[in-house]
């Protein structure tokens, strides 16, 4: 299995229940160790890990929505096929799908966005 550089390992309250919506909207899992209620899973090469609460990483009180100040970029081949996976299992949208533009440099990229919560309130967003 090949990890990628950066993996964002999300706190969770209820392992089965982000793991739920995580499938539901095409994440596959990779390696899951039970014992330790933690789960890594992967979407086209985006990778995060999984691990129910349990006071290993925690730096103060956790309280919903996590990830205040954060929001996952993760990149798709078909947005707007996993835009509509998404609205048909009900998944509230956080901002729906839009296309924005971003400089970098002298080029400027125009990206199809969209961003969702996962149970606990991490901020997901998915673009082409």
């Amino acid at each position: 299995m090949k990890f990628n550089s950066l993996i964002p390992e999300l706190s969770v309250s209820n392992l089965e229940e982000s793991l739920s919506f995580y499938l539901s909207i095409g994440f596959t899992i990779a390696y899951r160790r039970e014992e330790n209620n933690f789960c890594f899973i992967e979407l086209e090469g985006n990778q995060i890990m999984l691990d129910q609460l349990n006071d290993n990483w925690d730096v103060g009180p956790l309280e919903k929505p996590f990830g205040r100040g954060i929001n996952i970029s993760m990149s798709v081949s078909d947005i707007e096929k996993l835009y509509k996976k998404v609205l048909d299992n009900n998944i509230s949208i956080f901002k729906e799908l839009e296309t924005h533009s971003y400089r970098v440099d002298d080029i400027v990229y125009h990206d199809k966005e969209f961003l969702i919560q996962d149970p606990d309130g991490y901020l997901l967003r998915f673009n082409n």
